[in-house]
């Protein structure tokens, strides 16, 4: 017998599995038969809007039959090492879910990524927080894997297409990310567990007969007839293929560069930048939970929200891929700037939590640089985040510096350096300035009226007990490769796929690895 059951449960219940089993099978099963029945969880969520924290569960319940298999994808990718090729560029989501897409079309990728495999990668890192030394090629956001699998792993997206997002979380799994993604409302893998995951991922892609090439940067491309034939890397090889994937992520303005100087289009797109704000985690779940004691509750997360206005333009702020239990990293992808973002680990068990708030940056801002055309928005971001080193370098009299600027968040509402600033999860150091002065009037002003507004929605959020930690820019690309709507090719050059973050079409991991799939499906549709 199957039945579906559509539980709201307290935490301690819902989320204990053994006192979840009891409970099914003391009301609804009446049996004393413990091992005769197997549960399967569907749907999972928190529901704290009342005051009183439930879990809202949907379950199937099988009493004397065997369960359904969990998953329907199964990794069985047939062999394509002598099949015709196409060339891809960056092994983030996007890269990776192309190539294995293409793999199963029947088509060889080549995947070429300018950054380090997964676990190299990780010494770069170090670099960065130990001794404050940035390698242009591997960092938090250029490696295998892209920006998010040492920054944070979360997997939330607002597509509605849910066929397409189950699908890839169950080829996450696969690779050997925990079940409970395919059940919960806001899956996270955690950036100690997603390297793993994406290591897999490229076993799979190899042992179909498919390439990876690391550290192999991309300069040119190979434009014949109007058509994009292959790439040139910095070695002067070329790679050749039936058609090219470009998912290169939201940092690679090299890329977005050489596209502008070979007269390929590109667009400026608005996008937002701000900070991280660090508050103790204790504060958050406090509010969000209404309970002194979370227990089994993870910890606990905010989206806020509020719009201001700055010389009569209306100015969205918000919160950011906000981190429970998660660190501040740094985030530069060059030496001389100064970025930071988010992530949390699978156990989201650090004392604090940070995310970025952000005011929405768009072309009324980057009028002064506007003989740079698409270029524009990338240049606005790249002179904040260098001010902000700069001010920093100066301060510490250290020119090769990852410290960044921070202040107490009342301080800054209040126009008063801090005197002394909060431990932080964030490595490489603070250094108490104005962000006032580090920041734009157009993110500084409506950043403080958004903070306020922040403060009448959640209590104890606006205090002295947290701070603001910058610059918080890299929130997605500057730049936009338009594409056409139903092919998915470049408006003016065939064979030519943008694709993901980089682009201008995703905005995290499932997202990015969906409009993989995507661009590889279409790519074989037109030329294979």
């Amino acid at each position: 017998m199957q039945q579906t059951l559509n539980l709201t449960l307290e935490p301690e219940v819902a989320l204990d599995d053994a006192i979840l089993r009891q409970y099914i099978q003391k009301e609804y099963l009446q049996t004393s038969d413990n091992e005769g029945f197997n549960i399967k969880k569907l749907r999972q969520s928190i529901d704290a809007r009342k005051g009183q924290v439930k879990i809202n569960l949907e379950v199937e319940i099988y009493s004397g039959e065997v369960p359904p298999p969990e998953m329907v994808f199964q990794k069985d990718y047939p062999d394509v090492s002598r099949k015709p090729h196409a060339i891809i560029v960056g092994a983030g989501p996007a890269g990776m879910f192309a190539a294995l897409r293409l793999i199963e079309l029947g088509i060889k990728p080549i995947l070429i990524e300018r950054g380090k495999d997964v676990r190299t990668r990780r010494r770069d890192l170090a670099a960065i927080n130990k001794d404050h030394v940035v390698n242009p090629e591997s960092n938090y956001c250029f490696g295998e894997g892209g920006a998010g699998t040492y920054s944070d792993g979360k997997l939330y997206t607002r597509s509605k297409k849910r066929g397409d997002v189950r699908r890839i979380l169950e080829i996450l799994v696969a690779h050997g990310s925990t079940p409970e993604i395919l059940y919960d409302a806001h899956p996270h893998i955690g950036t100690n567990k997603l390297p793993s995951v994406v290591a897999d991922l490229r076993e799979s892609i190899l042992k179909a007969g498919g390439e990876v090439h690391f550290d192999t940067k991309v300069v040119d491309f190979q434009v014949i007839n109007n058509q994009m034939r292959g790439v040139v890397t910095a070695d002067g090889h070329e790679f050749m293929g039936i058609g090219v994937i470009l998912a290169t992520g939201h940092s690679a303005r090299d890329i977005f560069e050489l596209l502008h100087k070979k007269n390929i289009h590109i667009e400026a797109k608005p996008y937002a930048m701000g900070v991280r704000i660090e508050h103790q985690q204790t504060l958050i779940d406090t509010h969000q939970y209404h309970r002194k004691e979370r227990g089994l509750l993870p910890a606990a997360s905010y989206s806020l929200v509020a719009q201001t206005y700055y010389k009569n333009i209306q100015r969205g702020v918000f919160s950011f891929c906000m981190c429970p239990g998660g660190f501040i990293v740094p985030a530069a992808t060059a030496q001389g700037e100064l970025v930071v973002n988010g992530m949390s680990p699978s156990r989201r068990d650090s004392k604090f939590a940070n995310s970025g708030v952000v005011v929405a940056i768009n072309e009324v801002d980057w009028q002064k640089y506007k003989h740079l055309g698409p270029l524009a928005g990338l240049q606005l971001q790249k002179e904040v985040e260098q001010k902000a080193y700069q001010l920093s370098s100066n301060y510490l009299k250290n020119e090769n510096c990852q410290a960044a600027p921070s202040q107490l968040l009342n301080d800054f509402l209040n126009g008063k350096i801090s005197k002394e600033l909060l431990p932080t999860s964030y490595q490489p150091g603070l250094v108490s300035m104005d962000m006032s002065e580090v920041l734009p009037d157009i993110i500084a002003r409506p950043l403080q009226e958004g903070l306020k507004e922040f403060g009448k929605k959640m209590k104890g959020y606006v205090t002295n007990d947290a701070q603001l930690i910058g610059i918080e820019s890299r929130t997605s690309s500057p730049v936009r490769i338009p594409r056409d709507k139903e092919s998915l090719e470049h408006l003016q050059i065939k064979g030519l796929f943008p694709c993901g973050e980089g682009a201008g079409f995703a905005g995290g991991i499932v997202s990015a690895a969906m409009d993989g799939e995507r661009c590889a499906e279409q790519l074989v549709r037109i030329y294979s």
